[in-house]
């Protein structure tokens, strides 16, 4: 395995998602957001998060959550381990299969618990629910169920995803510039077959960040 490749790719990724966070942040949190109706007690709580430690702890705890996700969801579809691909598209397809199966109106039974809100997948799918970005929204809505399925399966893998980090989910996920199309570009099949990608790119990630505190400690700044 070319660790180079990962070691350029991590913090880069981590850059991208601390974007993404934040611009989901601030849109949670502006006045009168639409998050701020529909998920009031959500807002409440990214608010208390911010509060007891601060925004730029929030936004790169959620971004460091979403990379580990997003790449142990991918390590898994490229090794089998998922019934079907959660951000792997099928061979000459480009959305990720739980979409394309989505759209087509089929549901895993087997990983998909009664709380997926699959009527309103469906109505965002057939655009019976007005929204800017439909197939997004579906597509977000099935990652959070998949992520929560996993939680009961696999906890030492997949955290419960609280309120606050859903709201920080990035928006962009199904670009060719998306975070999830660099993940599997990076991730290749080959690639994560060497059990230790996981432990690498973990490595490669929080070494900016360990970089960024000894820098502080320097100058006499709490980490």
């Amino acid at each position: 395995m070319d660790t180079g490749k990962l070691k350029k790719f991590a913090p880069a990724a981590r850059k991208q998602l601390r974007e993404a966070v934040t611009l989901r942040l601030d849109q949670s949190l502006r006045e009168g957001s639409i998050e701020s109706r529909e998920r009031r007690q959500a807002v409440e709580e990214l608010h208390r998060q911010v509060a007891a430690t601060s925004r730029e702890a929030v936004i790169e705890r959620a971004a460091y959550i979403w990379f580990n996700r997003f790449c142990a969801l991918r390590f898994m579809d490229a090794n089998g381990y998922t019934r079907v691909g959660t951000v792997t598209p099928r061979q000459a397809h480009s959305q990720p299969a739980i979409l394309a199966d989505a759209k087509a109106g089929h549901f895993d039974d087997e990983l998909f618990t009664p709380r997926l809100q699959r009527s309103r997948i469906n109505d965002l799918l057939s655009r019976a629910i007005t929204h800017d970005n439909p197939e997004q929204e579906a597509y977000r809505l099935l990652l959070l169920d998949v992520c929560n399925s996993y939680h009961e399966l696999m906890p030492f893998m997949f955290e419960r995803i609280e309120d606050f980090t859903e709201l920080l989910m990035p928006d962009d996920l199904l670009s060719d510039s998306s975070i999830l199309a660099k993940i599997r570009e990076a991730l290749s099949d080959e690639v994560c077959q060497d059990v230790e990608v996981i432990g690498w790119l973990y490595q490669f990630y929080i070494s900016e960040r360990k970089d960024e505190v000894f820098a502080g400690f320097k100058k006499n700044k709490k980490a």
